[in-house]
């Protein structure tokens, strides 16, 4: 058991960091889209789709383990960081369905205000990176509250 709960705890910590790492490939691409041509355009939106799509499903990996390792391990669902967590990942998970797809996909209008689609993505990225990165800080930290 204790092998196992060491390798939850591998698994957890691997999918946090694909997790979170992805996004900050994100920052100098979003301040590349203001004036891209055509090509990189489409080259940018997409490496942007992918980091999307791969965080989200890294983000299942790390759902899937941390509550096994609440399951195995010595903490409740009470755990007040634990519950911290919690709540921060709801809101990450409704802030990411709505922050960056629609977006995305405005890019692909004819009569696109690409300066201000450009301005919600970045906003968006340091959203969900101070999101990301706060639940981090709970998981390492474990503070008493």
């Amino acid at each position: 058991m204790d092998l196992l709960y060491k390798l939850l705890i591998y698994i957890h910590v691997v999918s946090a960091v694909a997790s979170i790492g992805p996004f900050f490939i994100l920052i100098p691409i979003v301040n590349r889209l203001v004036t891209p041509i055509e090509a990189e355009l489409q080259s940018f939106l997409h490496t942007f789709r992918f980091v999307v799509r791969f965080t989200k499903h890294a983000g299942h990996v790390l759902i899937g383990s941390g509550v096994l390792l609440v399951i195995l391990g010595p903490w409740t669902w009470k755990t007040p960081w634990i519950v911290a967590t919690l709540v921060l990942l709801f809101s990450s998970l409704f802030f990411l369905a709505r922050a960056f797809s629609p977006t995305l996909r405005k890019f692909q209008e004819a009569n696109h205000h690409r300066e201000l689609l450009v301005k919600k993505l970045k906003k968006a990225v340091w959203t969900y990176l101070l999101l990301l990165l706060t639940m981090l800080w709970f998981m390492v930290v474990k503070p008493n509250m």
